[in-house]
């Protein structure tokens, strides 16, 4: 044995060979034996040359498809045995719903959001596994949830930042979303305030929070057809003066519902510590009028009540705000056009139970238009106050209000003329 190159025998007598190749093919006999003999040889075994799996066709790298089509992958292996090609989507919980034809190729059929991700192929037989993987991208969908969101804490303030996920096919846009935690909330379900992000943006400086208050912020990404799902909770508090700072972070599932469940349970446990994001690169932007900040609202016996603070910077004087409205993710309509410059808060009575609106504000100061306030949501659902039948004042635009009004007074007028003509006409018969 030790003549032959790359063969070797151990201290326990296995024979070891580095390479496998025709010379070791055969019947091999083992015979034990020490100073008083052997009691004889073992039974042969047969040494077989067997091929791990090799691919010869390997998927591409990446595949786009639109959804609600088909999309096959292919992949092929071969080796001795021949080896079997199973497909798994890498970070799927459960079975999938691929399939995977006769030729082992993976078929999506019809394509959905849910199969956009990393797909592998593996191949297996007795001797090994080989695995290859790609990419596949679903096109016309709603965004995909963001990941890594980070919150560094801030005098009264946090800086949140993430990493967007794929945007389904479409430009999208994100909004970071944050609410106090309180002991003892005033209703059953606290409100979450909505901050639109800048265009290109993966980061979001929110001011003005109060002191020795734990925060709620989650980040939701939109683009034309819809919104994605909310990204996980993360809980943190920010820096108060003299505070040292931290970061802190306290992640929870949260669903597509306006109101999140409640996370009260972050008073009695500590929260894991994370690494602190780098702080964002300064911009200098020349802003000649700055939105509407701190659009709040609450409930009262009356309807809802808007609240807002002055835009921080302004090239000329205030001349007055603008509300707008929209209803179950519908298009924005202008409730209120003309608030005074000095308001600071609005009543807006006679909304639909059980809908959901969102509320936001824009300024005017001469020629100059701001962009919209940070959005405020409300349901209605549950409450009493708001009659099911009450419509909004001023939904419809006022060229559709007066064509309405303008048919029906056409009509009126053509009953009362036909009425009389009839009655004319009746008596010259007579």
């Amino acid at each position: 044995v030790s003549q032959l190159p790359g063969w070797s025998v151990r201290p326990d007598g296995s024979i070891v060979i580095a390479t496998g190749n025709d010379d070791a093919l055969g019947l091999y006999r083992c015979t034990p034996y020490n100073s008083y003999g052997t009691a004889g040889e073992s039974r042969p075994t047969r040494v077989l040359l067997k091929d791990p799996p090799a691919f010869t066709v390997r998927p591409k790298e990446e595949y786009f498809q639109e959804v609600g089509r088909e999309l096959v992958i292919p992949c092929a292996a071969h080796g001795d045995p021949p080896p079997s090609i199973t497909w798994v989507k890498v970070g799927s919980v459960g079975k999938s719903s691929a399939q995977v034809d006769g030729n082992s190729s993976l078929v999506l059929h019809p394509l959905i959001k849910e199969q956009h991700g990393v797909w592998e192929c593996t191949a297996t037989n007795q001797v090994a596994s080989v695995t290859t993987a790609t990419s596949v991208h679903v096109l016309g969908t709603s965004p995909h949830a963001v990941t890594n969101v980070s919150v560094l804490p801030l005098l009264l303030a946090a800086n949140i930042s993430w990493e967007p996920g794929f945007d389904g096919g479409y430009f999208q846009r994100f909004s970071v979303w944050y609410t106090p935690l309180v002991r003892y909330p005033p209703r059953a379900h606290h409100d979450w305030v909505s901050l639109s992000v800048p265009v290109g943006a993966q980061h979001l400086l929110v001011e003005n929070l109060q002191p020795d208050t734990s925060y709620q912020f989650s980040v939701l990404a939109q683009n034309k057809l819809g919104s994605g799902p909310f990204s996980q909770i993360v809980t943190s508090m920010p820096r108060g003066k003299g505070s040292p700072p931290e970061h802190r972070r306290f992640p929870q599932t949260l669903g597509k519902v306006l109101f999140p469940p409640r996370a009260s349970s972050a008073f009695s446990s500590g929260f894991p510590v994370t690494t602190v994001p780098p702080e964002p690169p300064a911009m200098t932007v020349h802003v000649f009028l700055s939105p509407p900040r701190a659009l709040t609202a609450n409930e009262t016996v009356r309807g809802v009540l808007l609240h807002w603070d002055p835009p921080a910077r302004a090239s000329v004087a205030l001349s007055g705000y603008a509300l707008e409205l929209r209803q179950d993710k519908g298009g924005w309509e202008v409730l209120e056009r003309s608030i005074p410059s000095t308001d600071t808060q609005v009543l807006v009575p006679g909304l639909i139970k059980d809908a959901f609106y969102e509320f936001r504000l824009v300024a005017f100061a001469g020629s100059y238009i701001s962009d919209p306030s940070n959005t405020v949501n409300v349901s209605t659902a549950g409450m009493e106050v708001y009659p099911s039948r009450t419509q909004l004042p001023e939904l419809l635009p006022q060229p559709v209000l007066a064509g309405v009004i303008g048919g029906i007074c056409f009509l009126s007028v053509a009953v009362i003329f036909s009425t009389m003509a009839a009655c004319i006409m009746n008596r010259r018969r007579a």
